[in-house]
């Protein structure tokens, strides 16, 4: 195993986590200030995902795609969460999930009927597809974009949670909501925005990870575990927690994929290396969350507002 090799690796498990963080920093916002479970957020994932797709397909710019989706992403989930979540805001996880879980259903359905079934894909731009030399490796550099915006959405979110009034805001109905309501704050109109900042975030990840993968209908859904996987990691309501949740888990989860079965393939019969290589290495993350909740059950980087 070379350095190179591994220095690949571990960029692409960063640039996995990136994505992840995008999708976490938003849903970890919802669970944190309104207590609310949006399993739906997968799902806008998804429409994001799809929305970049077909713009650039019509348009042939990635700029453009990305700006259509994040906007048209934003209005789907404005739309439902003023038909459909607030009329669950108030009742029990229970009924939180099962109606986030019915309008997954529901956007995969329409998704079929919309795009069809089959998966589409999306290039490179072409501005972005020249590698970049890396210890004498070529490396994608729109992995290294995606990196990079990652990153620059962590100091945006980090600057308006603790540097603007709705930063301010945005803490202290995490804290305590109620009293919030009382001093005069529309707290409903707060959560429609903190639902449109996780919109607007997924639909930038979804936009991101399309040129990555194939696009297809339910292709929120195994994303949406492992965003889950990083919330709780990191700690529920902290951005600063999904950030880093999200490192470990990218990370975790790509040199175990890579790693584990060559390390088991020489200390095991290869044939069996084989078949319990990718069961275990599949696992990790989960070991990892579990471990953090043994040892630290708020997480490793719990918010200090909630």
């Amino acid at each position: 195993m070379s350095f190179t090799f591994l220095l690949v690796q571990l960029l692409n498990g960063v640039q996995f986590g990136m994505l992840l963080f995008l999708l976490a920093a938003g849903l970890t916002l919802v669970l944190g200030i309104m207590n609310f479970v949006n399993l739906m957020h997968g799902s806008l994932f998804m429409v994001g995902a799809y929305v970049a797709v077909v713009t650039f397909e019509r348009t042939g710019s990635f700029l453009a795609a990305g700006m259509i989706s994040i906007v048209s992403t934003l209005l789907v989930g404005l739309a439902t969460e003023r038909v459909v979540l607030r009329r669950v805001y108030r009742r029990d996880h229970l009924a939180q999930v099962l109606a986030t879980l019915g309008m997954i259903m529901i956007f995969n359905e329409l998704v079929r009927l919309v795009w069809g079934p089959s998966a589409k894909s999306m290039d490179v731009p072409a501005a972005l597809s020249e590698p970049v030399m890396l210890f004498g490796l070529p490396y994608p550099s729109y992995r290294f974009i995606v990196i990079a915006v990652g990153g620059l959405v962590g100091v945006a979110l980090y600057l308006l949670i603790h540097r603007t009034r709705l930063g301010i805001l945005i803490r202290a109905a995490a804290s305590d909501a109620p009293m919030t309501a009382s001093m005069g704050v529309n707290v409903q109109r707060l959560n429609s925005i903190v639902i449109g900042l996780g919109a607007m975030l997924a639909a930038l990840a979804g936009s991101m990870a399309a040129p990555l993968s194939s696009v297809q209908p339910g292709m929120g859904e195994p994303i949406l575990i492992m965003t889950l996987v990083v919330i709780v990691t990191g700690g529920i309501g902290s951005v600063r927690g999904a950030f880093y949740g999200a490192l470990m888990v990218g990370v975790i989860d790509t040199l175990g994929r890579t790693l584990l079965p060559m390390l088991l393939r020489e200390l095991l019969d290869r044939s069996l290396a084989q078949a319990i290589g990718p069961a275990i290495s599949s696992m990790l993350i989960y070991l990892v969350m579990a471990a953090v909740l043994v040892l630290r059950p708020q997480g490793l980087f719990p918010p200090k507002y909630g």
